[in-house]
C-alpha cells in the first residue's frame, strides 16, 4: 500500500513540478537583476526532486494514519499553490503576484508541515527542508521585485 500512495503523491508533486518544464525561465528571466545569492539554475531541479520525494513520503506516512484529515487538506493546498507559482511568475511575468502566490504557498507549507507533524512526526519533519527552499524561493521573488521596479510593475493593472 505505501509504494502504491507513494506514487500518486509523487506524480501530485511531478504534476506541480511539470509547471517549470511549461513556463521555462528563458532569456526574460535571465535578463532580470537577481539576488548576488541566487543559485545556478541546476540547483533548482535537482533541489526540487529532493524535496518532491520527502513530500510524497510526508504524504503517504500521514495519509496511512489515523486523524489525517487537517494534515491531508494543508497538503492538497500546498501543492495547489506550490504548481500556481511558476505559471504566474514565469508564464504570465507578474513579479508580484508571484510573491503574493508565494506568501501563501509558505503559509500552507509551514501549516501543513504543522499539521503533518501532528499526525506523524517524520511526516511534519520531512517538510522542514521544503520550508527552507520556499523561504528562500520567496526572498529571491522578493529581491527580483525590489531590483526589478518596472519589470514588476508591468505585471500589475495600471490605473486607467
Amino acid at each position: 500500500m505505501f509504494w502504491l500512495l507513494f506514487c500518486i503523491f509523487f506524480a501530485a508533486c511531478l504534476g506541480a513540478g511539470v509547471t517549470g518544464g511549461l513556463f521555462p525561465p528563458g532569456p526574460w528571466y535571465r535578463s532580470l537583476s537577481k539576488p548576488s545569492w541566487t543559485p545556478p539554475d541546476w540547483v533548482f531541479p535537482v533541489t526540487w526532486m529532493v524535496l518532491y520525494v520527502c513530500m510524497a513520503v510526508a504524504g503517504v506516512r500521514a495519509a496511512m494514519a489515523d486523524g489525517n484529515g487537517v494534515a491531508m487538506a494543508f497538503w492538497a493546498m500546498q501543492i495547489a499553490f506550490n504548481g500556481l507559482w511558476t505559471p504566474v511568475f514565469f508564464g504570465l511575468r507578474n513579479i508580484k503576484l508571484g510573491m503574493a502566490i508565494i506568501g501563501v504557498l509558505w503559509l500552507t507549507v509551514l501549516s501543513a508541515m504543522l499539521a503533518l507533524w501532528q499526525v506523524d512526526t517524520l511526516a511534519g519533519v520531512l517538510f522542514a527542508p521544503y520550508l527552507v527552499w520556499v523561504t528562500i524561493a520567496a526572498s529571491l521573488n522578493w529581491g527580483v521585485w525590489r531590483l526589478n521596479p518596472e519589470e514588476a510593475a508591468k505585471g500589475s493593472v495600471q490605473p486607467g
